[in-house]
């Protein structure tokens, strides 16, 4: 299924077309659906999603990855992040949604915004907003996750934002040996650095990441960028 615009992108049209007819979101999604020629949003999205670039990349992954997942804001990596949870979660493994960005509520507009329902995976997804996030506080919440969970990182800049916890290149290589110790695969969101240009680059690289702490970016075996619904997946050299 072509649509006229990315998901994302339509989503916001939504937004806006919410806030200017003063209609509530649901029914402004609902019409751009039938003008993308679907009866509801809903349909909408499970069409979008069943042959979503989340399912393709999703292909891609093996237990013991860390996936660098990068655009700037407003592109869709928080969608793409969420829709490979629920790929790991139709696949029967668990999804688990770090951030200090998202409450729950957010979280359940994120489900609904790709068509899912959240309570169709009762039991295998679980959300974590705590202030304490970092490596350790993720570590000891996964003790007991089973092999092939996915785990979202919401984002890695701000692992390392309070003082007291480690560098960033300390925490990310403690969950890449967690990872590949216990099996699971980590998708971290992360932020692009604001003198990337889309004019002159259709699509951003590791080379625009935004390191505000040094990094060594070769800690991830894959990567996925993204940019007005462009999609860049690459694994590790």
């Amino acid at each position: 299924m072509k649509l006229s615009a990315p998901l994302y992108a339509l989503k916001r049209k939504a937004r806006l077309l919410s806030r200017s007819d003063h209609i509530p979101l649901h029914e402004a999604l609902d019409r751009l659906a039938r003008l993308e020629g679907l009866a509801s949003w809903s349909l909408l999205a499970a069409k979008a999603a069943a042959t979503s670039p989340a399912e393709k990349l999703f292909a891609h992954l093996a237990p013991g990855d860390l996936v660098l997942l990068g655009a700037r804001p407003g592109q869709g990596k928080t969608l793409m992040s969420l829709e490979l949870a629920v790929q790991a979660m139709k696949a029967g493994s668990p999804g688990v949604f770090f951030t200090l960005e998202y409450t729950e509520r957010d979280m359940l507009d994120r489900f609904r915004d790709i068509g899912v329902a959240r309570e169709a995976f009762a039991g295998l997804f679980a959300f974590d907003n705590s202030d304490a996030i970092s490596a350790d506080y993720i570590v000891r919440q996964l003790v007991d996750a089973p092999r092939g969970t996915l785990v979202v990182v919401d984002y890695l800049q701000l692992l390392d934002q309070r003082r007291e916890n480690p560098d960033l290149m300390v925490q990310v290589r403690a969950l890449r040996a967690f990872a590949r110790d216990r099996g699971l695969i980590f998708v971290f969101i992360s932020q692009i650095d604001r003198a990337y240009d889309p004019a002159k680059k259709p699509c951003p690289d590791l080379g625009d990441v935004r390191l505000p702490n040094p990094l060594d970016l070769s800690l991830f075996s894959k990567t996925c960028f993204l940019n007005n619904g462009e999609v860049r997946f690459a694994e590790a050299s």
